[in-house]
């Protein structure tokens, strides 16, 4: 079993990136420049190294290697992005792994692309990549290629030698939970469950008990043989089940008009552990939006455009229209949800406003909206 903060620590120690890995500041899934370059360095990647693993660190200053970390990402669809542009599109895997000088909220994403021996390339044009265009790994770069792409083994050996020198040891599986339970979360309510025998997950929040559900917020949950962070959240909640067999979480979202505001089944994930050391995590999307009058919604939606007018055009807004902020991307995103096709357009075009706010809890909104109408795309549209 892999340690992933080690094998993340044992990548960075070869400096530059290389044929078999590359390093980010941040991914940017928002746009289609973002998304091009990604699905750009997954293509290259892939086919430089069809017979090893090769990896994304992302969340590190390119220059000095400095872990500065990145948003916590759970978006686990991002495999429908690789199969909706690339041909022979390799098996992927973003896992979100935690470092002890980052904050709560920060960590350091991992992107392990499987060997797949087929090329790969674009199917359909994105941004400025046109449909059939190839790429490989020259050096630490992704450039595009005519000729035919011979199999390698060159960094078979490579990869293989720093994944086993990245394994995980007790000291190691004992260090995270007493770190997790004393350290990290020595301020609220942590458990811990071991899963045959083998697996240990531990998990923090604060209880909240609504009729018979007990739901936790600003949680954070971890599988700790593997430093990786299943969930974080710090406006969502969750409901936690558990047997002997799987671990399930289901995350909540608060929305609501008015301040009136209820918990929404958002998703569902499993992890079932099995004998043979092995684990399966499993996503199923809950999430129904709610349905609100159309005649309110409008008032509302026209109050909330002209809020953004006025911070576009740098007039002074109230007190009263600041507190509205902080709910103004989930407002905008129940409007789209209900028919208001161009309040997505002017939520996006609004995360400028938002970034620059001193509060931090309307830019922190922004990205929660932001990430469940992504979560709904690939759920729907699978791209």
């Amino acid at each position: 079993m892999i340690n992933k903060r080690l094998l993340i620590k044992n990548l960075l120690a070869h400096n530059d990136e290389s044929s078999f890995y590359d390093k980010k500041r941040q991914l940017n899934l928002h746009t289609k420049e973002g998304k091009a370059k990604f699905l750009k360095h997954i293509c290259a990647l892939s086919n430089s190294n069809p017979s090893n693993n090769s990896y994304i660190v992302v969340g590190v200053e390119d220059h000095d290697n400095e872990i500065v970390g990145d948003d916590f990402f759970d978006d686990s669809r991002i495999q429908n992005l690789v199969n909706a542009y690339l041909e022979n599109p390799p098996k992927i895997q973003y896992e979100n792994v935690p470092f002890p000088n980052l904050p709560k909220d920060r960590v350091v994403g991992l992107v392990t692309i499987k060997p797949k021996h087929k090329t790969s390339f674009f199917k359909k044009n994105i941004h400025t990549i046109l449909a059939n265009t190839v790429f490989v790994r020259v050096g630490s770069n992704s450039m595009p290629t005519e000729e035919k792409i011979p199999h390698s083994k060159q960094n078979i050996e490579t990869v293989i030698s720093i994944e086993n020198s990245s394994r995980n040891s007790i000291a190691h599986t004992l260090d995270g939970v007493i770190d997790f339970m004393n350290f990290r979360h020595g301020d609220m309510l942590s458990q811990y469950k071991v899963f045959k025998e083998l697996f240990v997950i531990c998990w923090a929040g604060n209880p909240k008990k609504i009729r018979d559900t007990t739901y936790l917020s600003r949680v954070d949950i971890e599988l700790i043989n593997e430093q990786v962070k299943l969930f974080y959240s710090a406006l969502d909640v969750v409901s936690i089940q558990y047997d002997e067999q799987s671990f399930t979480i289901i995350e909540h979202v608060p929305l609501g008009l008015n301040d009136k505001t209820s918990f929404y089944p958002l998703e569902q994930q499993k992890i079932s552990f099995f004998d043979n050391g092995y684990y399966k995590i499993e996503n199923q999307m809950l999430f129904e939006p709610p349905e609100f009058n159309k005649k309110m919604l409008h008032h509302i939606y026209n109050s909330n455009v002209a809020l953004l007018n006025k911070m576009q055009k740098g007039i002074a807004i109230s007190a009263r229209e600041e507190k509205d902020l902080e709910n103004l991307s989930s407002t905008l995103m129940l409007c789209y949800l209900n028919g208001f096709d161009d309040a997505k357009q002017r939520l996006i075009d609004a995360k400028p406003l938002f970034k620059a706010q001193k509060n931090p809890t309307v830019y922190l909104s922004f990205k929660e909206a932001m990430r469940i109408l992504r979560k709904m795309k690939y759920n729907y549209k699978n791209e």
